[in-house]
């Protein structure tokens, strides 16, 4: 329905021209009503009007002076002129305002309905017109986002004008991509453009679109960006995202900030590859950025698979051996980090891992012929890393065949493994290290390895980890000079504001207050 104004000084002709015709029934409806021309111009600079019916004589202001000064406020809508006189001078006053007609008093029914029939076709033209100019508009800004994703359009060849009417005009960018979190097709998935809607971002700072099988998000500004990190702040501490919630349904992968548009190639490029590396993410993880990736634990790259299959056999049947289940958890966690880095696709990666496991397998056999090892078949174990979709469940795989072979040659894991654990935490503490991410370490399940964890220890695991980390805190605040927020990074907190809860909770006191009360004396 279009909305119509009716601006005339004699109400008894308004009401007649309310009641005259069924408005609806001719694609309209009355909205309001004007007694003056200096009301009705107030009405239209503050409400969406479609169509006016304004009587030329009216008090305060003459309707043709309303009529031109609304179109010089930038109105567009249709008027249909009202007067009680015939001379037709009036009426050629407010051609050149694009009326759609010119109407004497008393207004006559079937000229009424002509003249709204006319009003109704221009502005379905127009509507239509708009639909149109919407569509190629986007169009065209997708085709430009495009291009700059794939750094085949330099920031120079973007039209100030251009830069500006799609918001490209900014100091800082960063590109979002994110996916479904469960690969269960039958799972909903929430739009995540609509999830930073709700926090207010401005359609001019987040555009979405579709390259290839990704949903692609780019961020425009330092409002966009930080309210984009407050949405999943709490991934980057402890707490999940609440189950069956909106961001509980989505994978999320963040490139880099960049300074400009020539940088939004890099930043894409960085969540592409990321989101290509969903496979080493950590049970649970929703959010992978370039600081979460894993990082190079060696000093050398790994060229060819025959580098990584010799050593790391070598390595797991030498641990087994000794019995020394924390030289598992580090070799397994340093086995991550290099497959992250090698040149190998997913698949070739499984092929590897299928391979690592048969050679220990086949050497632990030649060195323990009587030991009787309960092996899974060859078919089971290749079923089992050819169908995991992330290398978390494959360690955890091999954790668990590790320790079965370790409690088969004489080594009781369960008795020892939380020592194992604490072990682990005392030398770790300083990494994003959290119950998910290690208990596939270890050979179990973050659940059940949470509650044998407390069981033994009398507190649960990120209390246990919190304690650590506060005491090597409080060692750095009374023996070295560092920044409150470099001590933070040092001991594994990433944000310092979540460090300073942590600390008071634990200590009483902030930061600063302990350090300014046990600083030993210099000299």
């Amino acid at each position: 329905m279009y909305k119509v104004l009716i601006a005339d000084d004699e109400s008894i002709i308004r009401r007649g021209l309310k009641s005259i015709i069924d408005w609806k029934a001719s694609g309209f409806e009355i909205c309001a009503e004007a007694a003056n021309g200096s009301e009705a111009l107030h009405f239209i600079e503050e409400n969406p009007v479609d169509l006016i019916l304004m009587d030329i004589k009216m008090p305060k202001l003459h309707g043709l002076d309303a009529l031109k000064a609304a179109r010089e406020a930038g109105f567009t809508g249709k008027f249909i002129i009202l007067s009680g006189f015939s001379d037709f001078h009036y009426a050629q006053t407010a051609i050149p305002y694009g009326i759609v007609s010119y109407l004497t008093k008393p207004v006559d029914i079937d000229a009424l309905l002509a003249a709204l029939l006319k009003a109704k076709q221009e502005l379905d033209a127009e509507a239509t017109l708009h639909e149109k100019n919407q569509i190629y508009a986007s169009i065209a800004r997708e085709g430009i986002l495009r291009d700059l994703m794939s750094g085949k359009i330099a920031s120079s060849e973007i039209h100030p004008a251009t830069a500006v009417e799609l918001g490209l005009d900014q100091d800082i960018y960063q590109v979002i991509t994110y996916e479904k979190y469960s690969y269960n097709l039958d799972d909903v998935s929430y739009n995540f453009t609509d999830l930073l809607r709700v926090t207010n971002i401005r359609d001019t700072a987040c555009d979405s679109l579709l390259i290839g099988t990704s949903n692609v998000l780019l961020l425009k500004g330092k409002s966009a960006i930080d309210k984009f990190n407050n949405v999943i702040g709490h991934y980057e501490k402890e707490l999940p995202p609440e189950k069956n919630s909106p961001l509980d349904s989505i994978f999320i992968t963040c490139g880099r900030t960049v300074c400009d548009l020539s940088g939004i190639a890099l930043s894409y490029s960085d969540a592409v590859t990321l989101l290509e590396h969903r496979f080493f993410c950590d049970e649970s993880q929703h959010v992978m950025t370039p600081e979460s990736a894993p990082k190079p634990t060696g000093s050398h790259a790994y060229a060819d698979r025959e580098s990584i299959l010799g050593e790391y056999t070598d390595l797991f049947v030498g641990h087994i051996q000794s019995f020394n289940r924390n030289r598992i958890a580090e070799s397994l966690t340093s086995l991550r980090s290099d497959l992250y880095h090698a040149p190998f696709s997913i698949d070739e990666e499984k092929n590897l891992l299928i391979d690592l496991y048969l050679r220990i397998k086949e050497k632990l056999f030649s060195l323990y012929p009587a030991s009787q090892i309960p092996f899974i078949a060859n078919s089971e174990a290749v079923h089992c890393i050819t169908h995991s979709y992330y290398l978390y469940e494959i360690i955890t795989f091999l954790s668990e065949q590790f320790d079965m072979i370790m409690s088969t040659i004489g080594y009781a894991s369960k008795d020892s493994i939380i020592d194992d654990i604490v072990h682990y935490i005392d030398h770790n503490y300083s990494e994003n290290i959290t119950l998910e991410k290690i208990s596939p370490l270890f050979g179990y399940n973050s659940s059940y390895l949470g509650k044998i964890f407390n069981k033994k220890m009398n507190v649960n695991f990120n209390t246990y980890l919190d304690q650590i980390r506060i005491e090597h805190s409080k060692d750095l605040l009374k023996n070295s000079s560092l920044q409150v927020y470099r001590i933070a990074e040092a001991v594994g907190y990433r944000n310092v504001d979540y460090f300073h809860i942590k600390f008071k909770k634990y200590t009483g006191s902030s930061p600063a207050e302990y350090r300014k009360a046990n600083r030993r004396e210099e000299g």
